[in-house]
């Protein structure tokens, strides 16, 4: 079997379909807020975090969300499009989550929000939505999009 047949085959139970629809549905949704609100969600907010170049980066990861969300609903190409998320969940965990925990800047990326409470259990709370979305498309890199997805249709012999 050829590195592309292995990439999108279909494993996976019929339930990776859950999976899918909250995981794509999630970044389907952020997708598009940043579009609709870019001060907010993606350009002004990247700035005040300290992301280089966010008015590139702001719609960028906004069409990523947006498109590769969608893409894991559908279960098309449901590992590259997992894989991509994955690296923006990361760097998004990297950029905001990282801070609160050490309670001041890290690698440039500053806090975008006075809370006198820092650290471990506040990461935790704020990140709750991050790691819950991580873990999901680790699951879907790992197993697959399931017999209910495009992948499956696209394989058929």
């Amino acid at each position: 079997m050829n590195i592309w047949k292995k990439i999108i085959s279909p494993t996976g139970a019929n339930a990776n379909i859950l999976i899918r629809l909250v995981v794509g549905g999630v970044f389907l949704n952020e997708g598009i807020l940043k579009f609709l609100y870019p001060m907010m969600q993606a350009s002004g907010r990247f700035a005040k975090i300290g992301i280089p170049y966010p008015d590139v980066f702001g719609p960028l990861v906004g069409a990523v969300e947006t498109v590769c969300g969608l893409m894991v609903i559908l279960g098309l190409l449901t590992r590259p499009a997992a894989f991509a998320l994955f690296i923006d969940i990361s760097v998004a965990i990297v950029t905001t989550k990282i801070p609160v925990l050490l309670g001041h800047s890290f690698l440039g990326f500053s806090l975008i929000f006075s809370d006198p409470q820092y650290g471990f259990l506040s990461m935790v709370h704020e990140a709750c939505t991050d790691f819950s979305m991580w873990f999901g498309l680790l699951f879907l890199l790992v197993t697959g999009p399931g017999r209910w997805s495009a992948d499956a249709l696209i394989t058929r012999p």
